[in-house]
């Protein structure tokens, strides 16, 4: 099969706010000039308007997550619908639920070519993950989490293709709350991510009356949104002042709210490959980082940025005061960082990388 004869489905749980989710508008954009057709499916989300924009239609279908049998039936027929009045041949999943679906699919459809991207590590669900997984064309977004598919679960011949995002060419649109705080001598540091357990932003908020001990000229940012966003709030008002922490909601400006803070911490319990420090890097900013996962690949400790241990305020405290006190150690992690993104994770590394890889994987296909 050539690619130009492709018509995609990609099946994914949302098109909410996230790493996966930006993946997918990405892959949208890499093959929406070079292949037949584009669809997508999901249970909906914020992102189904940047779809629209592209011009590419969404089919809603029913939370995957939710796995009661009326909702697996309906599920499993909507998609095959779809199928069928798209002529679907390829379909690219971003969810084990949805390889699942697509691997039932396959028994119904044998020519449909399956290819997976997994963006994240587990340890959960083995059968099912196995089941869903064996017969696609695996992709992992780093190889740490190639290395969680063939040690936890078995699975072998996985392609690592590194997540990315696009260079930041546009002028800063500055932002003025942040722009007096530059003003008035503060080093601005930014926390960027869903308001929620995985990013292990409670632990940022108690750094903070570590750092104030050492350094008063510091003032947190944090960037996101999230269901533990209350929670998170009452944290920062029974450790500090309201101006101390600042909360600046969702932005869909991400590198450019970056590009006017002065370093990232990243203080995830567990990533795939993180999105976050790549944009940091890109428009030339370094991050401390917790080792975990994915983040270990991106992020070189004393070269491009630092890491820590998950779950430790004293330690994000330690390296927010190093990076606050030594602007000449920054500035040279700032340019490891800028030329780690050129290196490894640009858009257009990213780009022909999928491309290629698709082709390698149609060419035995008969069209």
């Amino acid at each position: 099969m050539e690619l130009s004869e492709a018509n995609i489905l990609f099946f994914t749980r949302s098109m909410n706010l996230g790493g996966t989710e930006n993946v997918v508008l990405q892959l949208c954009e890499i093959f929406k000039p070079i292949v037949n057709k584009i669809v997508v499916c999901s249970c909906g989300g914020v992102n189904t308007e940047k779809l629209s924009a592209m011009h590419i239609k969404h089919y809603r279908i029913p939370d995957i997550e939710k796995k009661s049998p009326d909702t697996i039936l309906k599920t499993f027929l909507k998609v095959k619908r779809i199928i069928r009045k798209e002529k679907i041949n390829v379909i690219h999943t971003h969810h084990r639920m949805a390889g699942f679906y697509t691997r039932l699919l396959t028994y119904c459809n044998k020519s449909i070519v399956f290819f997976n991207t997994s963006h994240n590590t587990f340890t959960d669900k083995i059968r099912l993950t196995r089941f869903a997984y064996r017969k696609a064309h695996l992709i992992a977004c780093g190889s740490m989490v190639q290395k969680n598919l063939n040690e936890v679960y078995g699975l072998s011949d996985v392609k690592v293709i590194h997540n990315a995002v696009k260079a930041y060419n546009e002028p800063v649109e500055i932002i003025p709350q942040l722009q007096e705080l530059k003003e008035k001598g503060f080093v601005l540091v930014g926390n960027v991510g869903r308001l929620s357990e995985q990013k292990g932003m409670k632990y940022f908020i108690k750094s903070f009356t570590k750092v104030k001990r050492k350094c008063n000229n510091v003032k947190y940012i944090i960037v996101g949104d999230g269901e533990d966003k209350e929670k998170l709030l009452k944290l920062r008002d029974k450790f500090c002042k309201e101006d101390d922490i600042i909360f600046l909601g969702y932005r869909n400006d991400i590198q450019n709210v970056i590009s006017q803070l002065d370093f990232i911490v990243l203080s995830s319990l567990w990533e795939g490959l993180p999105l976050t420090p790549i944009e940091a890097f890109s428009v030339g900013k370094t991050v401390i980082g917790t080792a975990v996962d994915g983040t270990v690949e991106i992020i070189e400790d004393g070269k491009n940025g630092l890491l820590i241990p998950a779950r430790s305020s004293g330690k994000i405290a330690e390296k927010v005061v190093f990076l606050a006190e030594n602007t000449d150690i920054r500035t040279e992690f700032e340019q490891n960082a800028l030329k780690t993104y050129n290196e490894s994770f640009s858009f257009k590394r990213l780009s022909e990388s999928y491309i290629q890889y698709y082709k390698e994987c149609l060419a035995d296909v008969k069209s």
